[in-house]
């Protein structure tokens, strides 16, 4: 019977009571920790003049996407803990795994935004007030969210036709592609998967090898230049750990071989980039970044 399930059953996590809810009180904290933190950062930029500048306008849209990406998850998850079976609508699976790519695509290409922003910075500092202009800064931003939204809305309506021969278990903690797909039975899975993964795979690996080619260029640049851009490439280790993160727990959910034995890890994995990264963005940011430091006590 190749049809669509009206309803998906979750088979995510422990089914112990005390495991289940030593879960939910750690990702309350963690998540409320990310809507604070991501808040703080939004709002000192939005108010200190210091911050006024394109570095921080990104990180700014970084921390909105920050609250937006760990908010499509995170609810449903503590709001599963109290029950012992953890179902989620056809439709709501669907929407789930939209706006999961959708804020997760957007994020990779202001990532990539970003070393950008850094790479002219330090390489062409001369020039850098002509070339990222206000409204260079609102171009990249706009690219980053449509094609964050055009591209998730291709593998939605693609992953929403997929036929599920009745069953309808999927083995994690939430509505993601990869795991959705391995609850399909189409008789044209391979052709589907390398559809779905082509136009994820073309958005991270672009926008990875993007931030790759600027950071080569900067580091390159501040070794040849010295001292004098040592300050500079301060700000851009903060950028390269959320990067390493983001992109390194990503590339092994999505790309590497799954097996049953490796579940308990792939839903680590999952959580590291869908629930800690946005937590530890603004952290890592106002942690290594002085004017952020100063910005905060300021305002205190």
């Amino acid at each position: 019977n190749l049809s669509s399930p009206t309803m998906f059953l979750l088979l995510g996590f422990s089914s112990d009571y005390r495991a289940r809810m030593s879960l939910c009180l750690c990702l309350s904290l963690v998540y409320l920790t990310t809507i604070l933190g991501n808040l703080l950062i939004i709002t000192l930029v939005w108010l200190d003049a210091h911050l006024h500048s394109p570095m921080y306008f990104f990180l700014g849209h970084l921390s909105f996407l920050d609250i937006c990406y760990s908010s499509v998850t995170v609810p449903k998850i503590l709001a599963d803990s109290f029950v012992p079976q953890k179902t989620i609508s056809f439709v709501g699976c669907i929407t789930q795994i939209y706006f999961f790519l959708c804020f997760g695509g957007s994020e990779c290409i202001l990532l990539a935004a970003m070393a950008y922003d850094r790479y002219l910075a330090i390489c062409h500092p001369l020039h850098y007030q002509a070339l990222m202009t206000k409204k260079m800064c609102h171009c990249l931003v706009a690219v980053s969210w449509l094609t964050g939204s055009s591209s998730s809305l291709i593998q939605t309506i693609l992953t929403a036709h997929l036929p599920f021969c009745g069953s309808n278990a999927i083995d994690h903690s939430f509505c993601e592609m990869p795991f959705l797909l391995k609850a399909s039975c189409s008789p044209n899975a391979p052709l589907n998967r390398a559809i779905l993964y082509a136009f994820g795979g073309t958005i991270a690996m672009g926008s990875f090898l993007l931030t790759l080619v600027s950071y080569v260029h900067i580091i390159r640049a501040v070794l040849q230049k010295g001292a004098g851009t040592q300050r500079a490439f301060a700000t851009c280790t903060s950028h390269l750990t959320v990067v390493s993160l983001f992109f390194g727990a990503g590339a092994v959910v999505y790309l590497v071989p799954h097996s049953s034995s490796s579940k308990g890890m792939d839903e680590v994995l999952a959580l590291l980039y869908a629930v800690v990264t946005p937590m530890l963005n603004p952290l890592i940011y106002s942690l290594r970044n002085g004017e952020v430091r100063g910005a905060i006590r300021k305002a205190l």
